[in-house]
């Protein structure tokens, strides 16, 4: 990386860490099959609408053999308010089902594992395993991509596994995990699709997304 980049990168790390000191996964989970059925939810929606749903999916079939036993039907009434909820709620009882009579119940510390399962990808396996493992892993959802291409970690037309593999490459790897979370926050609450607090940002001189749109400024 050239010099300017990295001054780049310390700087969004700087002010990631400013913003958000310790970040969380914004999902709610008590147990780590949770998060991985939460995580599959989420696509398409938001955390909040999952976290609704999941309050109420979890407390009605409160382990695996409930879950896995669960009507489809119910479990589609359960989640209706989400996007895809009929392919979900199949995911849902497949998940479950694989766990408790594959792995004892235990979510599997293993990538290539987790994306064999149905609706999980690569996304879902690095919100695993960073989360649950504390795996160095960087999930690439529609806020890091978005963040990562405005702030030119990544160009406009590369995928996520690309955007994945830059930001691996030009992060430090003790900080996939945190960066990924902070990126994720960011996304959501400061760098905005539609109408991003770009006046309180510390990042406008490094950002295109600015430049572009401020041109005559």
């Amino acid at each position: 990386m050239g010099d300017i980049m990295v001054a780049n990168i310390s700087k969004i790390c700087d002010y990631l860490d400013e913003l958000y000191e310790n970040p969380k996964c914004e999902l709610n989970y008590n147990k780590d099959y949770e998060l991985l059925i939460a995580t599959v939810l989420s696509a398409q929606t938001t955390d909040k609408r999952v976290n609704m749903v999941t309050n109420v999916l979890f407390n009605k079939y409160p382990d695996l053999k409930y879950l896995k036993n669960a009507d489809v039907q119910d479990i589609e009434n359960i989640i209706r308010s989400i996007g895809s909820f009929r392919k979900k709620a199949i995911y849902v009882k497949e998940i479950a089902k694989i766990l408790d009579e594959e792995y004892d119940g235990v979510v599997p510390n293993d990538r290539d594992l987790l994306i064999k399962m149905p609706g999980v990808g690569r996304k879902t396996a690095n919100v695993v395993l960073s989360n649950i493992y504390d795996y160095p892993a960087i999930a690439v959802d529609t806020h890091v991509e978005r963040v990562s291409k405005r702030l030119g970690l990544a160009y406009k037309n590369d995928d996520v596994l690309t955007v994945e593999r830059k930001l691996m490459k030009k992060l430090p790897k003790d900080r996939w995990s945190k960066t990924h979370h902070q990126l994720v926050l960011f996304g959501r609450y400061n760098c905005r699709a539609i109408k991003p607090s770009c006046c309180d940002c510390k990042l406008i001189n490094i950002c295109k997304y600015y430049k572009n749109n401020n041109k005559n400024t």
